[in-house]
């Protein structure tokens, strides 16, 4: 089958045509010649890139401006779907409760909080937003006496957090501002907080540094650095927020150092291992540990803190460990013990009660959804478990779950304008793999789209992270223009398990890419879909994945979505100065190992364009995307357009503001998202 749109190509001579300068890569003995690597410019500031990218640009703006224009409809839908003003779920500190409200003509949401019917307008981002190309906050967190709130601002889009903290008192900001951070912080005490700290090259977090308020960031005492580059660390606080756990991972290892708040003492909790992963958390002086240590799927033991570096003992084993269920989290209560785990590929939320004996499963009503456990913070460790729901047709939704019966109630909701759950329908299934292994797949439409239509496969599969079939009001104008949507959960990724990850990662990656094009030729097959208007989507490593299948099967697809596309990836691994590479080795592999560099260049997208025929692609990407370096997207499109012998036109947008997650604002992500659907609609036969 061979899809071409000639009359949506725009006339050639209006094709960017960069330079080409050949540069010579070799290992192993092997040469490539990559004639587009000049296009690499860590300063962002070389006019002649800053140009081309501009020409590619206007070269898209001006494809579009031929088509019909479903982009302004689009975004104005999206718009009416948002209440004129939507308040979120709250967590409570002290007598404080703090929440957000998203109002309907604010690009950010504003913070607040209250104690009982009196609201208080806590920090308002969208009075900073206006003053910048990219601006956005995250990570609220008011001090242990409110009387202070941290929060995190990135004015670039490259998630190199600053730190700065609020007087609620008079709502000035102290001289205090910490650079260069992870975004997250954990108080100590009203006057001093935990953060990390990123490398300024690799932008690994690899400092934990402690903070006395009113003092110099230069004199902060740091209490732990990491020299392993293939360590990236997080840090969270314990249920009780007693205790900062520092989590220091890679890949398939890592190591907590905890620290005790009342001690003031950093301690390890349990050196590092290869192949073991373990993940703690703290309440009424017990300590729960999750391990993979001879349990694939994770097993949970209970221990005392003095006793924390001998969790493993087999006397303090709490749920044993099963094969074919996943525990993903725990979140410890007074009286039980909440579980997030997976069954056959769906997340289920379950209670362990009556002193730890008795494991319930919290039912749900739809075959395809997803749930999991809200935070610590906005838990109550003597009051009852509360979730999160959704679907591919059910709003969000967040549940409290009564622990003597494990009934639920729903306690918030997400309101969503003019949408009527009763018009969707949604579905879930397997489909056998050219192995033999079974994938699941979820489906979404409106009950009114006929079998035969156009079709939008979804795919991620990489890290172990999940792609679950939750409610994506994005998704709605396409939905309601006939389109049917499809996720299919391929290898790589962590739903049906550890092993699911595995056979995905390193020297199994194959299995990702052949996953999903496999799975749309089973839903093809079974009469959903329409053979001639297939599109597929996927961002960051689901731009990897996009990149690969049309390298396999380009006549498959008539168009895809590549967004923030991992493309060159034999390039990029084998650079250990661009952020993030190091962390990543036991993801993708090490081309500095031969087996390692060979098994990758059979799927790096960039190494593997030929003469074919390409479908229609739109490549979206940030100059300040701190994940996906720019000029990998920026170098992958030119290599593309030449090597093609379709007509089918190929596109880069580029964000010269943002990261890895676009612009920063609910309007211009909805008008972002509005531009790929006017892409998709324009293909449509």
């Amino acid at each position: 089958m061979t899809v071409s749109c000639d009359k949506y190509q725009p006339m050639k001579h209006n094709i960017p045509s960069p330079k080409k300068i050949p540069y010579e890569l070799v290992a192993h003995g092997y040469q490539r010649i990559d004639n587009y690597y000049w296009l690499r410019d860590d300063s962002r500031s070389d006019p002649e890139v800053i140009s081309y990218l501009k020409e590619e640009n206007a070269y898209a703006e001006a494809w579009f401006k031929d088509k019909q224009d479903f982009k302004t409809t689009i975004v104005e839908e999206l718009i009416s779907k948002l209440p004129e003003q939507e308040k979120s779920f709250h967590f409570q500190n002290g007598e404080y409760k703090y929440y957000t409200i998203q109002y309907k003509d604010k690009q950010l949401p504003v913070y607040l909080r209250s104690t009982g019917d009196n609201d208080e307008i806590v920090l308002d981002p969208n009075i900073k937003f206006k003053d910048y190309d990219y601006y956005n906050t995250v990570s609220l967190n008011p001090s242990p006496d409110n009387k202070l709130v941290a929060f995190s601002e990135d004015t670039t889009g490259r998630r190199e957090y600053v730190v700065k903290f609020l007087d609620t008192n008079n709502n000035k900001l102290l001289d205090d501002a910490l650079s260069l951070t992870s975004g997250n912080i954990v108080w100590v005490d009203s006057d001093t907080i935990l953060y990390l700290k990123k490398d300024p090259v690799t932008l690994i977090a690899n400092k934990v540094f402690l903070h006395r308020l009113g003092t110099s960031q230069t004199d902060d005492r740091l209490l732990y650095e990491e020299n392993d580059p293939e360590f990236n660390m997080n840090l969270y606080e314990s249920m009780d927020k007693e205790i900062a756990f520092i989590n220091i991972e890679a890949t398939n290892t890592n190591e907590i150092r905890y620290f005790n708040k009342r001690l003031n003492s950093l301690n390890l909790m349990l050196s590092r291992e290869e192949n073991h992963l373990y993940y703690a958390n703290y309440l009424d002086q017990n300590l729960y540990v999750r391990s993979n240590k001879g349990s694939p799927n994770f097993a949970v033991y209970k221990t005392k803190l003095d006793s924390a570096s001998n969790f493993l003992n087999p006397n303090n084993l709490l749920v044993p460990h099963d094969k074919d269920v996943f525990i993903e989290n725990l979140i410890p209560f007074s009286n039980f013990l909440a579980l997030e785990i997976r069954t056959n590929g769906l997340p289920e939320i379950a209670v362990l009660k009556n002193n730890y004996k008795d494991l319930e499963i919290v039912q749900q009503s739809e075959e395809s959804y997803s749930t999991s456990l809200l935070p610590s913070k906005y838990q109550d460790p003597e009051g009852n478990l509360l979730y999160e729901y959704s679907s591919l047709i059910t709003p969000t939704q967040i549940l409290e779950v009564d622990q003597i019966n494990v009934t639920t109630s729903v306690v918030w909701k997400k309101e969503i304008n003019k949408y009527n759950p009763e018009e969707y329908e949604t579905s879930r299934k397997f489909i056998t793999a050219r192995d033999g292994i079974q994938i699941p797949i979820s489906v979404v439409r409106k009950k009114s789209t006929a079998d035969i239509s156009p079709i939008l496969f979804y795919g991620y599969g990489s890290y172990g992270i999940n792609t679950e079939a939750s409610f994506r009001r994005s998704l709605l104008p396409l939905l309601d223009r006939g389109f049917i949507f499809a996720i299919i959960n391929i290898r790589g990724g962590g739903e049906m398990g550890k092993h699911w990850y595995d056979a995905g990662r390193m020297q199994n990656k194959m299995n990702t890419f052949y996953d999903f094009n496999d799975g749309v030729h089973a839903v093809l097959n079974n009469g959903i879909g329409d053979k001639n208007n297939v599109f597929a989507q996927g961002g960051s490593a689901g731009g990897l994945l996009m990149g690969t299948i049309i390298n396999l099967e380009p006549e498959l697809y008539k168009g895809i979505l590549s967004g923030v596309p991992f493309v060159d990836v034999l390039t990029t691994m084998s650079d250990p100065t661009i952020p993030l590479t190091t962390f990543e080795y036991d993801e993708w592999g090490n081309p500095s190992i031969k087996d390692q560099y060979e098994y990758m260049s059979q799927y790096s997208p960039y190494d593997n364009i030929e003469a074919l025929s390409y479908p229609a692609v739109l490549v979206t990407s940030s100059l300040y995307d701190s994940q996906v370096q720019y000029f990998e997207p920026a170098k992958y499109v030119p290599k593309l357009r030449e090597n093609t012998t379709s007509n089918n036109p190929i596109l880069l947008k580029m964000n010269l503001v943002g990261g890895h997650g676009g612009k920063s604002g609910i309007i211009n992500s909805f008008t972002e998202t509005a531009e790929e659907y006017n892409f998709l609609l324009n293909l449509v036969d």
